[in-house]
């Protein structure tokens, strides 16, 4: 069995004259025991809320993965689809991705994401448990990882976190094989891996990769353990293959035909190009069907739980939002007008995370030691710590890019939506995370306060300004810079309603006045940018702006009408929903006038609304450390310097 699997990817990278033959003929041994004898599966409901999640976190690997879906029965991995290997609209691609195929669990090839990932799965395992009970939410999070992936540096971020929430239900299988790219692990990489392990607070130990007894009585000491377990397996890159086993060659590029030849010579398989016998082929088959018992038990557990739990369950698996959530974010803004208060956004979204919590219980917040500052921890909310797993608050440590990464993996896992604040000049230690949300167009909320000059004092190491244009360049993320407190709860409600993208929530650290004070539920900021103030006429100029800036436009446009200048004021709190209206909407809103774009961050970008009679008022270096109020004028971003560009456009 293991043989027809190393069998199929030697096949499939050779045809495709691409990909990474090594790992898969190296862990093949390790995967036909997890499957066969472990890993709880259906693959005629692939969905299954209750099956063990499988990443593949070395994503290279990732024809070892495509052949367990087929062989195991998977009804969209045909054997045309193996064929079709790395080419263009095949459900096989170079690394694994979310969607494109059932069984998928999550995306990976960006070595340390799936195991960071699984971190995060294996924490949506335990709370949902505590919430729901074992007898609907308990199994397992299995990952293969490799070097590379214990390298890379959020692989310590998330390691850490899972050893200090003592995440028993969290196995690794580590393919240890002493190889990488240039050559032997030796040449750069003598951690004590297992040491680093335990200090994490892991069990550990090391086995033989290719020995199955060695390989099932691991898995079974896993399983019983009460913390997080690596099984570092010692195995052999290319296993079979006759001159590039155990080297770099048999890493990311074909066998070639003669090598192949040899290879199943070695290993006895006497069969041509992606054939499997049908002996074999039905014990695999069956390894797939077993589940179907497990699921089957799961089911009628579920129909007996009384009404309301199951369909509470049922909702948060489908990823439905409750039925009053609209009329509870009509509360927050209706709120927010009475009081007419001057709020950081910042604060603002914490008032918002104060209602939407006991409304939308599926919300798992977090920080990265950073909750005084993102207001993320709403009222009500405890702590997930070891050993309780009720709580709905992480405490991510400063671990920003093992937060982000954890997050994608709560949501893949399903039932739960993620949230969690940092600064947002760090979304630079995100980024990786926040692309690959992007690419598996799967819900996290990334809370990123602090967004520009505004927040004074600490500089410009802490003052994002190219970020906001980095973050808009992501294709598929939302990014959000709300003005007021209004357009922070409308944001929060589009978040929360795009089920198929991530969202960036950019708050500022300082207060800024109410702008929507009309009365109604319309959610203005769903249409991206709208006109917050029109012009006393036929419009002579637009302002532009986001965030913190549009109420300096809406100063400048009292300003420029003192003058006789009839200016209207856009807010444009997401660009990407902005760009996904009808046209007509757009040219109505932008109009035909001279246009002003006001933002304080660099103009990288703004060139797609500004047209050819426009001018930028914003950032053009980094900031410096002094309060607010010396910032603004410094940088020239005032009320006076956007009416002095207006009326050089006039």
């Amino acid at each position: 069995m293991a043989n027809a699997l190393r069998a199929l990817a030697m096949d499939a990278v050779e045809q495709a004259k691409s990909g990474h033959p090594g790992m898969p003929m190296g862990m093949a041994d390790i995967a036909a025991v997890l499957f066969t004898e472990f890993l709880r599966f259906d693959p005629l409901a692939p969905d299954w809320p209750n099956r063990d999640r499988f990443v593949l976190s070395n994503g290279h690997g990732s024809m070892l993965l495509y052949a367990l879906l087929h062989l195991t029965g998977y009804p969209d991995m045909t054997l045309d689809e193996l064929k079709r290997f790395r080419q263009l609209g095949s459900r096989t691609a170079g690394h694994p991705e979310r969607g494109l195929a059932t069984g998928i669990e999550t995306t990976t090839g960006p070595l340390g994401q799936g195991i960071a990932n699984s971190v995060g799965m294996a924490v949506a395992e335990r709370h949902l448990a505590a919430e729901f009970g074992d007898d609907l939410v308990d199994h397992h999070t299995y990952v293969f990882c490799g070097d590379g992936c214990l390298e890379e540096g959020v692989s310590h971020e998330a390691l850490s976190l899972a050893g200090h929430l003592k995440l028993n239900k969290l196995i690794v299988l580590y393919d240890d094989n002493s190889i990488t790219i240039d050559g032997p692990t030796s040449l750069s990489f003598s951690d004590d891996v297992l040491m680093r392990f335990r200090a994490y607070g892991w069990a550990a130990e090391r086995i033989d990769g290719v020995n199955h007894d060695e390989i099932a009585a691991a898995i079974k000491r896993a399983q019983a353990s009460d913390r997080p377990n690596l099984i570092a397996c010692r195995t052999v890159i290319a296993y079979g293959a006759p001159t590039k086993a155990g080297t770099a060659a048999a890493h990311g590029s074909p066998l070639g035909a003669e090598e192949i030849k040899g290879a199943k010579e070695r290993l006895g398989w006497e069969y041509g190009p992606f054939i499997v016998p049908d002996d074999i082929r039905a014990e695999w088959r069956a390894a797939g069907a077993r589940g179907a018992v497990a699921r089957a038990a799961w089911e009628q557990r579920l129909a007996a739980a009384v009404p309301d739990k199951r369909a509470e369950f049922l909702r948060r698996q489908k990823g439905e939002l409750p039925a009053d959530f609209p009329a509870v974010i009509t509360e927050v803004c209706d709120n927010f007008r009475a009081k007419n208060a001057k709020l950081a956004t910042r604060q603002a979204s914490g008032e918002v995370l104060d209602a939407l919590v006991a409304a939308v219980p599926e919300l798992l917040g977090g920080s990265a030691d950073l909750t005084p500052s993102n207001n993320t921890r709403a009222k009500g909310l405890t702590d997930v710590k070891p050993g309780d797993f009720a709580g709905r608050y992480m405490r991510y440590g400063v671990r920003e890019h093992g937060m982000a990464t954890a997050m994608n993996g709560v949501s893949v896992h399903g039932g739960l939506i993620p949230y969690g604040g940092t600064f947002m000049c760090f979304t630079d230690y995100c980024r990786p995370a926040i692309r690959l949300a992007a690419l598996m167009e799967t819900r996290v909320v990334f809370v990123m306060t602090h967004d520009s000059i505004g927040l004074g004092e600490d500089g410009p190491t802490h003052q994002p300004v190219e970020h906001l244009a980095a973050l808009r360049a992501i294709p598929h993320l939302l990014v959000f810079r709300p003005a007021d407190a209004v357009e922070t709860a409308e944001s929060w409600a589009l978040a929360l309603q795009h089920l198929r993208a991530p969202s960036i929530l950019a708050l500022t650290r300082q207060g800024l006045p109410l702008l929507r004070t009309e009365a109604g539920s319309e959610n203005r900021s769903a249409r991206g940018a709208y006109v917050l103030a029109g012009a006393d006429g036929t419009r002579d100029v637009t302002l532009l702006a986001t965030g913190s800036e549009v109420s300096l436009a809406m100063l400048a446009r009292e300003k420029l009408a003192e003058d006789g200048v009839r200016a209207a004021v856009v807010s444009m709190p997401c660009w990407e929903l902005f760009e996904k209206e009808p046209e007509d909407y757009r040219r109505h809103v932008l109009g035909t006038a001279p246009r002003v774009g006001v933002e304080a961050a660099v103009p990288f970008g703004w060139e797609r609304w500004l047209g050819e009679r426009s001018a930028f008022v914003g950032m053009h270096g980094f900031g410096a450390s002094a309060p607010i109020e010396a910032l603004y004028p410094h940088f020239g971003i005032t009320p006076e310097k956007i009416v002095e560009a207006a009326r050089v456009l006039l």
